[in-house]
């Protein structure tokens, strides 16, 4: 077993707080806040900054399966096995607003990056894209003959990939609506599929304990990973492109790197199954949930030298034969606590503000606001027709009695 030294991922705080197994995280794009979901039917919110409250949104029916904050970081969305999406604003008073979605248990929701559209995926076998404001129906992808798992939008938001349990990932053209290609290399159901940060491949998690690559303008299976012993239940990108992080019910968490096809890393946290994990949108950081209740935030510390070139071209894995994970890896159980004192000496360079970057930080900012507003909006909207729908009930139960009354 390798001895741990400064470059290996670190355990930096671990969040209790759900009463039952962990199903989803995604962190705010500030790192301000990471939300989670979870089979006891509520999401929390938990807050980065030490000694912070969590919020915990309780309005769900029914287990929440999934979350995912939008681009501006002002809304958070949730669907849930009572068939239903949330749309919430992420502060103290937790508004939200509700809409029927599927006509079963909805397993993803992810906003596209421009934040105006919503994907869903479903056990009714259906990929269903929405508006985000005021949450509009636009259309239905329906090529699956089994539950859907997961539906993501690709970076540019032209295309959307969706994993099922009837073995296969599908790419679709979100213009034309119609199936680009379905990849069938899988031998079960294929849990969660996502896009590399370029747009050019996709990576795909299944009952089968297998991790695959594909190319999506030649569709071929560029690397194809066995690395668990037992379902791979998500996986997640680095920013960068060169790093994969997979979780699985076999309890750990691995991180893959892409660039050599290789192993590096293979996390044990999580007593029993790990359900869920995630990076942060900078890479610094990745988090983890399980079917123990616990929420993990890990400092990645072995992507370093990688913050400075997230804003060159990411690069797409490499072909390989195949990836076995025969080459050396680190496998180490990591104490809690860890790496608290390298981080106060990791401060990273700053770029010096520029009146553009002010510019974009401003923009940003009126975006966000108004996001908040339209869901406002929308919440009171939804109040209203409440309203309106007890005033007939009232009126009509008073025509009722003035009948009945009238000789």
């Amino acid at each position: 077993m390798a001895a741990p030294c400064p470059e290996d991922p670190s355990l930096e705080r671990h969040f209790k707080g759900h009463r039952d197994a962990v199903t989803s995280v995604d962190f705010s794009p500030n790192m301000k806040q990471l939300a989670s979901g979870s089979m006891d039917s509520c999401l929390m919110v938990w807050h980065m900054k030490p000694q912070s409250r969590a919020y915990r949104f309780a309005g769900h029916k029914d287990a929440v399966t999934c979350v995912n904050f939008s681009p501006s970081g002002h809304l958070l969305a949730s669907g849930s096995r009572d068939k239903t999406v949330r749309i919430w604003v992420p502060n103290v008073k937790g508004e939200s607003t509700v809409f029927r979605a599927h006509t079963a248990t909805v397993r993803s929701v992810h906003f596209c990056s421009d934040g105006q559209s919503l994907v869903t995926a479903s056990d009714d076998k259906t990929v269903k894209v929405w508006s985000t404001h005021r949450q509009k129906f636009l259309f239905s992808l329906s090529q699956h003959i089994n539950w859907v798992r997961c539906a993501r939008f690709s970076p540019d938001g032209r295309l959307i990939v969706s994993a099922s349990d009837d073995k296969t990932v599908k790419l679709w053209d979100k213009t034309s609506r119609e199936c680009v290609h379905s990849y069938c290399e899988h031998g079960s159901f294929v849990t969660y599929v996502d896009f590399h940060p370029s747009g050019t491949c996709i990576a795909a998690g299944g009952m089968d304990n297998t991790v695959k690559v594909w190319d999506v303008r030649t569709h071929r299976l560029l690397q194809h990973y066995q690395l668990h012993s037992a379902a791979v239940t998500a996986l997640s990108f680095h920013p960068s492109g060169n790093y994969l992080v997979t979780a699985s019910s076999d309890s750990t968490l691995k991180i893959l790197d892409l660039l050599e096809g290789r192993l590096l890393y293979t996390l044990h946290g999580h007593q029993g199954p790990a359900t869920t994990v995630a990076f942060s949108r900078t890479g610094e950081y990745f988090a983890s949930g399980g079917s123990d209740e616990q929420v993990m935030v890990w400092k990645s510390n072995f992507d370093a030298a990688d913050f400075g070139e997230l804003t060159k071209a990411q690069r797409p894995p490499t072909m390989l034969a195949g990836s076995s994970g025969n080459r050396p890896e680190m496998e180490f159980p990591i104490p809690p606590g860890r790496g608290r004192s390298q981080e106060s000496g990791q401060s990273q360079p700053q770029e010096p503000s520029s009146m553009p970057q002010t510019l974009t930080s401003t923009l940003e900012h009126i975006v966000g606001q108004l996001d908040v507003l339209t869901q406002t909006v929308s919440i009171l909207e939804q109040r209203l027709t409440l309203t309106e729908d007890k005033l007939k009930q009232c009126l009509e139960n008073q025509q009722l009695i003035m009948q009945r009354a009238t000789p």
